[in-house]
Order: C-alpha cells, then structure tokens, then sequence
C-alpha cells in the first residue's frame, strides 16, 4: 500500500509540472509507445500464446495491431482536438465569446482484464495519454505472461512517475481502488464493476465501466444464411468465445432453424477441421475455473455439436445448444466461453420481450436483408452498439466510440471518444470590457423586466 501510495504522489506532483499537457509531450508519448509496440511484437505474440493460446495471426489481428490502429488515428486527429471550440454566444451575454478547453484530469487508473490482456490494456493508455493524463496501468492477473511483459515494456518506455504498471491481484486492486484518482477506467465483469463504482463514490471519482452481458444475435428468414453463419462462428470463435461482444445467444427464425444449424456446424468444420481442439490455433479458456464453469453450463443441455472439452489443455469444442429455455443454467449468466445456445423467433415484434429477459446487452448482431427489420431493431431495442450483417468489427474502427448502456456499461473509448473520456471539457465565457448592459443589474424595474424578457424566451 505504501508503495502504491507513493507512485500515485509522484504522479500526481509530476502532472502538477504541467509538462503532460503539451501537444508536443502526448505525440512524444504515442511515438514512443507505438515503437515499443512494433519493437516487441514477437514478444507478446509468444506471452498471448502462453496466457490463451492465441495464435500469431489472431494475437496480431485482435490485439497488436488494433492498439497500433488506434495509436496511428489519435496521432493523426490529437492537435485537431485539443485546439479551442468555440460555440455561439446568446444575444443576452452581448459583447462575449464562448468556447471550451479540453483538459486532462490528472492520474487516472486503468483497470484491464484478462480477455483481451493487451489491447483492453493500451487501447484506453492510448486514449489517457492522448487526452495529457498521467496513468496507472493495472493489467489481469489472470493472463501472467502478458501482464509481466506489458510491466517490462512500459518501464523502458516511460518514467514510473508519468506511466506505470501495477500488477497483482485481488488485493492489489482493492489496494488501488483506496487511493484517491481523478479518473477510473475499468473493463471487466458486472460484479466486480459495481465495487468500483462503489469505491469511486467515496471521491466522488467519475468512472467509465466497460462490461459484458448477453449480447444476441439475431438472423431472420431472409438473411444470407451461409455468410451470416460464417461470420456467426468467426464472432463466436474468437478467442474460443471469450470475448466481450461475442454472440452470446442465437435468436433464429423457427423457418429456418434447421437449416441454420446445419450451416453453422459446416462453418466449424471448415474453420477448425474435424477435431478442433487438434488445431494448434484454436484459443483455449483463460484456467481451469473459466473452463469448469463453462463445462457445467452445457451438461444438462441438448447438444447440437460439441458438448465436449479436454481439461489438460483447457480447450472447449465450439458446441451449439438446442431446445434452451430461460430456466436454462446457459441462459441466467454471460456465457464467456465457444457455446452458443439457440432459441427461435417468429415475428420481430416478440424481440424486446425476448430481451427484455436480461440488463441492456452490449452489443446485438442482426442478420437481414428487410430494411424493416433492420429499422425495427435499431429504433426498438436498447444496446450499446453493433453490426447489421456481421459481428464484432463495429469495435475495429476508431472514428466510432464502444461502449455499454445500462448494465453493460457506461462510458465509451477509441478515437475522439476516447480522448473525451480522458479529459474534462471547460466551458468559458470571455467578457468584452466596452459595453455593459444593465438590465442585470439592480435596482430592477418594468423596463429592465420587458428587456430581459426579449432575450430569455
């Protein structure tokens, strides 16, 4: 504690300097990071290899070079928005100027998980040291290897009093979350999300929570079934389903249901072959609680394909269920692992019921190719963000925030979104000197009323 108690002081008097506010400093700092980055790429290949089993291709393509993405597009867009917005000035504050200042908070903590260890962890510094802020990184303990390197490479990258890592566990985190911040950042589960909600209350610290939930994913009569369950099973898959925004249930429509699934089990064989926890790519769960967990999820269910998994390596076959009800262990938690569950649907109308089941998901896939449909669910249901046709690339692009809404979260990153997230926007009035009206001024009367009345109305 007294250590972690130190390192936020220094920062704290470090930021004081002012020296993170400069243009010139942020750009030194995205430079140096993204050079860091590229510098190490074999490294964190091998500890996302060891951590998740991630392959060379999906560890770059999820999480290297998505962080370098979003560093290229802050670089290019930073001197843009950090200059002076100025907005109209109301006739009544006649002769002024109106315009607001982004600024930095201060020291903000970034809470990561163990999913995504690299990109949920340097994703939202990108947008910390965009926005001028000093930075405390606090990476999962669940994915050692990545959380050990990250902690190598940001110390030869930046001063401790200006960026550093914390690792840890349990007891680190509620050592941070003691300590008084200006900002917290936080991706992780609802339960522990509602703790540092909590814990920032008592500063009144404001936060941005990025969770999870059960996100759907819904294909209709006339979608393009075999490309909706190619990509069905890519947004799945990925990560072997630990991902945030995967499909978390399939919502299809009881005409074609039968056929669906046939496809859907097609497309994992032609991904990952006949046996897919021989796949030297195929991810496997984050330890063996994640893997129990899951594995007792699918053990009373009717299983359509997979249903089995290997505890030596932690792998989980890609398994879809069929006949689930909402009594359904699968159905009362976010699943978090390559199980999809399906139920059916007969008209859009009986959607926002079917929702309505669980908290506002994070983020909801439809497959169509009625634009009624698509209206419908965008205009009707309530979520975080998503895709039409497609799964999970909505997150991929800079130029659009991700975020969550109501139980899946608050707040939102990547991009101008991001940095807004980092700083406070001020709003100023600057008054001319060369003319006073007095209507403000006492005494008041009927004239100064009647005068007051034509600008307020």
């Amino acid at each position: 504690m007294t250590d972690i108690n130190k390192i936020v002081e220094k920062q704290r008097k470090f930021f004081a300097s002012g020296d993170t506010r400069t243009l010139a400093f942020r750009r030194k700092a995205l430079a140096r990071l993204k050079s860091a980055i590229r510098r190490n790429e074999k490294a964190w290949k091998a500890a996302l290899k060891k951590d998740l089993n991630k392959s060379g291709f999906e560890a770059y393509m999820t999480e290297i070079g998505m962080t370098l993405s979003e560093i290229t597009y802050v670089q290019k867009h930073l001197e843009q928005w950090m200059r002076v917005k100025f907005v109209p000035t109301p006739l009544s504050q006649f002769h002024a100027r109106s315009f607001t200042i982004p600024e930095p908070y201060g020291v903000v903590l970034i809470m990561a998980p163990w999913n995504y260890p690299l990109m949920l962890s340097l994703e939202p510094l990108v947008d910390a040291i965009a926005a001028g802020n000093c930075v405390v990184l606090k990476p999962s303990a669940y994915a050692p290897e990545t959380s050990a390197l990250m902690r190598k490479i940001i110390r030869q990258t930046f001063p401790e009093h200006y960026i550093t890592v914390i690792e840890g566990g349990r007891q680190e985190n509620e050592m941070l979350l003691e300590q008084r911040f200006d900002y917290i950042f936080f991706t992780g589960s609802v339960a522990v999300g509602k703790t540092v909600m909590e814990k920032a209350s008592r500063y009144l610290t404001p936060v941005t929570l990025e969770l999870g939930g059960k996100s759907p994913c819904i294909v209709d009569e006339s979608a393009n079934l075999k490309l909706a369950a190619k990509r069905i099973v890519f947004g799945k898959l990925l990560n072997s389903g630990q991902t945030c925004v995967a499909p978390d249930y399939l919502i299809v429509h009881e005409t074609i249901k039968a056929r669906f699934l046939e496809m859907l089990q097609s497309q994992i064989y032609q991904m990952l072959g006949k046996e897919p926890l021989e796949n030297p790519d195929y991810p496997r769960m984050i330890n063996e609680k994640h893997y129990k967990r899951v594995m007792k999820l699918i053990k009373t269910e009717k299983i359509v394909t997979g249903g089995y998994g290997k505890e030596e390596t932690l792998q989980i076959a890609p398994t879809i269920l069929d006949h689930v009800t909402w009594d359904s262990p699968v159905m009362k938690e976010e699943i978090f692992g390559p199980v999809l569950p399906v139920i059916t649907f007969k008209t859009e109308e009986e959607l926002p019921e079917i929702l309505g089941h669980f908290e506002k998901p994070l983020a909801v896939y439809t497959f169509t190719t009625k634009k009624t449909m698509e209206n419908y669910v965008l205009k009707n249901l309530s979520f975080g963000g998503g895709c039409i046709n497609d799964t999970i690339i909505h997150l991929a692009t800079s130029a659009m925030g991700f975020g969550g809404v109501g139980g899946s979260g608050m707040g939102s990153y990547h991009g101008k979104n991001g940095f807004e997230t980092f700083s406070h926007r001020k709003s100023i009035v600057k008054k001319y000197n060369w003319l006073d009206l007095p209507m403000r001024y006492h005494p008041y009367n009927k004239w100064k009323e009647k005068m007051i009345q034509m600008f307020l109305k």
